[in-house]
Order: C-alpha cells, then structure tokens, then sequence
C-alpha cells in the first residue's frame, strides 16, 4: 500500500448537466451491509456490486474502507472489477479516513470521496465536542483534504434535519466554497416528514451559497416508516441524488428502498414530469433476490414492489377485477420489476437454449461455465420434480456463496426419527486434501441430529442462534431454503442451502459456516457508531 494515495479521475458535472435526471446513489453496501444480520464476505460484496452494476445504479458507495482491513479490501477489489456506476468510498473528515478511501477507489474509472460531519446540537455537544465554527473549520478542511484524490467530493452533514437551518445553510455553503459538488441533507435518525423534508430543501436550495453549483442529495432512514416518502418529497423540492438500499436495508429499520422509490417516480410520473432515473428496474426483482440470497435475510411477502405478494390477488372480488381489466388492481406491470409470467414449461426434457431464455428472462444471464453450472443442477433437480418454477431457477441461479463452496462437501446422509423419542442421523464428508469423516448423533429431530453430526465431523462447536426454513416453489416436491445462523467463538456466521430435502438443505447450510471458517479469518472492524449515517 503506497504513502500517497494517487489522484482519482471522475467526470464532475454529468450530474448537473441533466436537471431532470434523479441520480439513484446505492449505499447497500455500506449502511445497509453495516446493520446487524446484513454482513457480506468480499466476494459476497463483489457478487452484489456486479449486480448493481447491471441494475444502472450512478453511485456505489462500496464500503467504509477505514473501518477495517476487511472492508478496505471490499472497497479496493469492487472499485479493480466493476465499471459503469461511480465507485464511493465513505469516510469522516480525518486524514487518515480521507486517504483510506483514496487508496480503495484508486483503481475506480470513476471515483468519489463521501465525508461526512454531524452538524446537530445534539451531536455536536455530546459526540463531537465541538463548537459552530469548529465543525465548519473540520468540513473544509475534510473537503479540502480530500480534493487532493478526488475531484469529485461528496459532503455529508450528518443528523441534518435536527440542525439549526441557519447554521446547516452556513456549513454547506462553506463546504461548497471549498469546492464539494455534492451536499447530502441526510435525516439520519429517521425523524422528518415529507412536508418538512420538502420545506428544507427548498430552503436550503434559496440560502445556501452556490446551490446552483451542486447536487442536493437525500439520505432517509425508516425509523418512522416514512424514508421513502420523505425522498419523494425531497425530489419534488429539487433532490436530484437519491441515497438509498436493495431491499431498503440499513441502520436500525433501514433507508429509503431503490426498487420503491424508482417505480414511484415511474408509476407517478404525473406528480414527477420528465423526472427520470437510469435504473434498468427489470432487473429490481433479480437484485432483491440476490441480495436475500446473500443474506440469509428472507424478503416479507407484502414486501412493495419485488414481494411475492405484489402482483398475486387472492381475494375473489380481485381476482374478478384483474380478468376484467389489469388495471383494477394492479399500477405497475409486473414484467416492469422483472417478474415473468412462465411461458415456457421447464422440466427434464428441457435443453440448455429454453433454459438460458427463461433464466435471462427472470433478468440472470449467465456466462456459459455459470450456465454449465446452472444446467447441471437443473437436469439433477427436474429429475427429481415434475415441473421446475421460476423460484427454483432463481435459486440456482444465484446458487451459494461461492467462498463457502468447499473444502469439506457432503457425500453420504442418513437420519431417521421416531414418534415420542429422539432422532438420529450419521454423515460421511470428504474434504479436498482427501480425508473423509464419517459421524453419527442423536438429536431432538432429524435436523437438530444432523447439524449435531456435521458439527463433530468438521471439528467445529457450533451453537445454533437462528433456524428458518421457507419452500421457494410450489407443490409437495418444492425446493426449501434452510437458514441457519450459529455463534462460533463469540461470532456469528450464517449459511443456507437450497433442496427438495429440507434435511440435506440443513446439512448443506450447516457445512457452508463450516467451509467459511476455513476460508477466512473475520477481521474485528472498529466501533460502528463511529459511522452511523
């Protein structure tokens, strides 16, 4: 790692130079992935980034490479491999922090610093310390700083909303002064509405110096359950960067979620004329599943816009309604956000050609050793089922952790139980050095019995902190999800696997946290209440 961070390029004014185009900023991967149960490998990380690349996000904010070695790494190989959206790395107005980000992003096309500063009564008399003219001092400073790497420099002033208007209005304008091209109002805590977001920025954008000059930006959390409202309020008031998550993942209940607010501003394109964004939202239900996938973290039904209940109608004067007329009960067209009514009927006499369209339909297209990867497990699970759903490509398709894959792999499970006492089950595995374990257990039940035996086999204590279990199709012989999360030596780690036996899918997913822990040695990153925004 070099002294000197070199100086990163970026295409500063693309964002001003069309005032109707919404800049969507994906933060997933840092405030969402920071919240507990959201955590991601690197390679996790890197599979998430590639897909919000193809989704057309403009800004990915990668991580806070300061934070750790871990997550430093992250940053750096994301902004190596993936091109197209602006690669952003957060970091607080400190040196130190400002040059990490340097660092991480240098290999970027396109990069941005995002520092950030509380501005609050709040913050600055009890976490900061600091007086008015002090936390002014430290954000050109920090912009100042950071303009020796980036041209393009974002500023945050953090718990915005609960700042004294006057004195917010002064620090961004001395932040743009010191040549920022963007300012972030963030309502970090989640506590504004959308007619008091609006009447900020609208304020904000007649007092602050220079407004015309950069991109107002918005950054809600859900604490109230209003951060996508108040986003839309923000746009309508002259936003025109959107900070928010797949999923709407963050701190505490989590931000703004890109798939709702991109189809709001579509769907409501009355309310939002010519406002447009560059989000590709067939891909939005691929994403989300994606990212479900990755961790762990299942996705409610009534989930808006990508939930399995979004476009199903059960109730019968509804279902009535949609064979009259679409629009009775549905605004968006459900082919919008990439979900596809199946056409074609996949089973064990499909080919590869009727399987690569249905899977670039459902928004995977896969390069051909992917395909390959995919083909075999399908001919595999279509001789075991009758039909083979567009849930059950999904899941081969986005498959498991690929770090998680190995060295110890399941070839042998037997568990039986019994009414009114206890089950037993015994597993051979192989590992890649060429060993092979075989181990027996008895248990509550089938599952408890053979986490109990992959757990002797491999060596590993595990204790079982969350099991969850879902079919992911339709029909007796669906496929099940099983989702485990266990805490090994005062951590937790988490797997899954995908199965028409919801026994081996456990084992699976028990021996996917056993391969992590031989894969990689978890970095301890610092306290995170140092970077909540």
């Amino acid at each position: 790692m070099s002294s000197e961070p070199a100086v990163v390029q970026s295409n500063v004014g693309a964002s001003v130079a069309d005032p109707d185009r919404v800049l969507i900023f994906d933060t997933t991967l840092r405030d969402g992935e920071q919240a507990p149960g959201f955590s991601m490998s690197k390679a996790q990380k890197l599979r998430m980034a590639s897909a919000l690349s193809d989704l057309g996000v403009d800004i990915l904010e990668a991580g806070f490479p300061h934070a750790s070695d871990d997550d430093f790494a992250s940053v750096r190989s994301i902004a190596t491999s993936v091109r197209g959206p602006r690669i952003c790395g957060l970091a607080r107005c400190q040196e130190g922090d400002i040059e990490s980000v340097a660092r991480a992003i240098e290999p970027a096309s396109k990069g941005r610093i995002h520092i950030f500063l509380a501005t609050s009564p709040l913050h600055r008399e009890f976490k900061l310390q600091m007086s008015k003219q002090q936390v002014i001092d430290t954000a050109v400073a920090g912009v100042q700083h950071s303009l020796r790497y980036c041209a393009d420099v974002e500023f945050s002033a953090e718990d915005a909303i609960r700042t004294e208007p006057e004195f917010l209005a002064e620090v961004f304008s001395a932040a743009i002064e010191a040549g920022a091209t963007t300012v972030n109002v963030p309502d970090t805590v989640g506590y504004t509405t959308p007619l008091e977001i609006a009447e900020r920025f609208a304020w904000l954008r007649a007092n602050v110096r220079g407004a015309d000059q950069v991109v107002f930006s918005s950054h809600c959390h859900d604490d109230l359950g209003m951060a996508v409202a108040n986003s839309l309020a923000a746009i309508s008031a002259g936003a025109r960067q959107v900070e928010c998550t797949i999923n709407g993942i963050g701190e505490r209940a989590g931000n703004a979620a890109l798939e709702e607010l991109v189809m709001a501003l579509r769907v409501r394109g009355d309310l939002f004329p010519n406002l447009h964004t560059g989000i590709r939202s067939q891909r939005l239900h691929a994403t989300a599943r994606l990212l479900s996938q990755i961790t762990g973290q299942p996705i409610a039904r009534n989930k808006a816009v990508i939930g399995e209940n979004a476009f199903a109608h059960e109730s019968g004067i509804h279902q009535h309604g949609m064979l009259k007329h679409r629009g009775t009960y549905e605004i968006m067209r459900a082919e919008d956000v990439g979900v596809k009514k199946s056409e074609l009927v996949l089973g064990k006499h499909s080919g590869r050609h009727a399987l690569r369209e249905r899977l670039s339909a459902l928004g995977h297209d896969l390069d051909d050793a992917s395909l390959d990867e995919v083909f075999t497990r399908f001919k595999t699970l279509a001789d075991k089922k009758r039909e083979v759903f567009d849930a059950d490509l999904e899941a081969m398709a986005v498959g498991r952790d690929p770090d998680a894959a190995g060295p110890w792999h399941l070839s042998h499970l037997h568990a039986t139980s019994h009414i009114g006492a206890s089950a037993s089950a015994s597993v051979r595995l192989n590992h890649d050095d060429g060993r092979e374990v075989s181990e027996a257990a008895i248990g509550d039940g089938p599952i408890d019995a053979v986490l109990r035996a992959v757990s002797r086999a491999v060596g590993h204590d595990f204790s079982v902190n969350e099991f969850q279990i879902r079919a992911l199709s339709e029909g007796g012989d669906a496929q099940g999800q099983a989702a485990i999360s266990v805490i090994h030596q005062g951590r937790e780690l988490r797997g899954q696997s995908v199965s028409t036996d919801i026994v081996e899918a456990a084992a699976n997913a028990i021996l996917e946290i056993a391969n992590r822990i031989e894969h990689f040695t978890v970095v301890e990153p610092p306290a995170r209440s140092a970077i909540a925004r």
